[in-house]
């Protein structure tokens, strides 16, 4: 692979994961000022980010089924020139028709193809076996790291030039995909499978993980933590407002998850090499639903958004690592992009319910309450779902030779 290294793979990888997480972790901080700008109810703008979530999710399986083909840089470039297009015309959006193509559509389709689920089947396929679950977690913990980072420069950009300025800003960085994407291209993939497997066609590989039982079990607890991720996202910082505090606390909030979800997702990974990974996402459905609980059964605090925050930002994304390791183990990297894809379908239907609910609660009910025991409820299910999975190899017919 010449000058791609391990290394070299790993950073650039990281980075394209943290620049295309980043502006997409802050949109919440949009919903206030763009709603007041417009005179929106925020079930428009809460429409827009479902519209986003259920694209992104229709739009993984087509993407992974891509770079599984033809290699993951047209795929990482198409996606960073959608994702600027519509961070830029959300700045010119006046009217709900239009935040939904630039937020659902050029938004949604964009993280489609250069978010991290196409950055770790890039791993998955470029680095060495030892490798694979820790760079899974850094993938991961670097789209966290972008949660962090950007945040706070959201927030200070938006009080220096205006919100328009901020989206701009952000789709001109969101470019910077484009040369990174030369540091993790994989080759187009060559028909034949290795190990003496038979040759397994993108039809097969479907079947094969929709009629496994572990597969659909992973895939069904994967779309709680849609719900919940979206959900808080977008919500959180109106709903600390609304609870009196400033929108400094609620930017500090979504801070400090990126920022403690970086040693969350680097553990699980970790973690995923010495025990079962079934128990690794048990335990953080479970977590999450005590965690939600606490949060709405205390008064909420600068300081108790604060800790939520952190406890919530080791759970947040260290579910990936662990799914998309089982996934490899389960099925081999050939078709990895695509299965992950449609188990993240799944987890952005959890995105959309939880992003449109979020809206239409509030709007009928004055109050986030319902979908904040939803977030409850679906955790601990998702703790039970995954307790049965099974962690190994399918087995599959050996090619018959000529």
């Amino acid at each position: 692979m010449g000058w791609r290294t391990p290394v070299v793979i790993v950073v650039c990888g990281c980075l394209v994961s943290m620049i295309s997480f980043g502006p997409r972790a802050t949109l919440g901080f949009f919903l206030t000022p763009m709603s007041q700008a417009n005179g929106w109810s925020r079930d428009v703008f809460g429409l827009a980010l479902a519209i986003q979530n259920i694209l992104w999710g229709l739009g993984q399986p087509f993407a992974g089924a891509i770079a599984d083909r033809f290699g993951t840089m047209r795929v990482l470039c198409a996606g960073g020139t959608f994702y600027a297009i519509g961070l830029i015309l959300m700045a010119y959006s006046t009217s709900p028709a239009m935040l939904d193509l630039a937020a659902g559509v050029f938004i949604g389709f964009g993280l489609a193809g250069c978010s991290f689920s196409v950055v770790l089947a890039a791993f998955g396929k470029l680095l060495p076996e030892r490798w694979r679950l820790l760079a899974f977690g850094a993938g991961t913990a670097a789209g966290s790291f972008g949660q962090f980072l950007y945040s706070p420069v959201a927030v200070s950009l938006m009080d220096a030039f205006g919100w328009e300025t901020t989206l701009i800003v952000f789709g001109a960085g969101m470019l910077l995909v484009l040369p990174l994407s030369l540091a993790i291209a994989t080759a187009p993939a060559e028909p034949g499978a290795a190990h003496g497997a038979a040759p397994q066609s993108l039809r097969q590989a479907l079947s094969e993980a929709v009629g496994h039982r572990s597969y659909l079990l992973l895939v069904l607890g994967f779309f709680t933590c849609g719900f919940q991720l979206a959900f808080i996202t977008v919500h959180m910082p109106a709903y600390l407002v609304d609870r009196g505090l400033s929108a400094q606390v609620g930017g500090w909030t979504i801070a400090v998850i990126g920022l403690f979800n970086i040693v969350g997702s680097l553990a699980s990974g970790w973690l995923g090499n010495l025990m079962p990974k079934r128990y690794i996402l048990s335990f953080i459905y479970f977590a999450r639903a005590a965690a939600v609980l606490a949060f709405i059964m205390f008064p909420v605090t600068p300081l108790s958004s604060i800790l939520f925050g952190a406890v919530m930002g080791l759970l947040w994304l260290s579910t990936v690592a662990p799914t998309n390791g089982i996934i490899a183990l389960i099925f081999g990297t050939r078709w990895l992009a695509t299965l992950a894809g449609v188990a993240f379908f799944s987890h952005q239907v959890g995105g959309f319910l939880g992003v449109w609910l979020g809206g239409v609660v509030f709007v009928r009910t004055g109050s986030y309450d319902a979908v904040w025991w939803l977030s409850v409820l679906f955790g601990l299910l998702s703790a039970v779902i995954n307790l049965p999975i099974v962690e190994k190899p399918v087995v599959r017919a050996a090619a018959v030779p000529a």
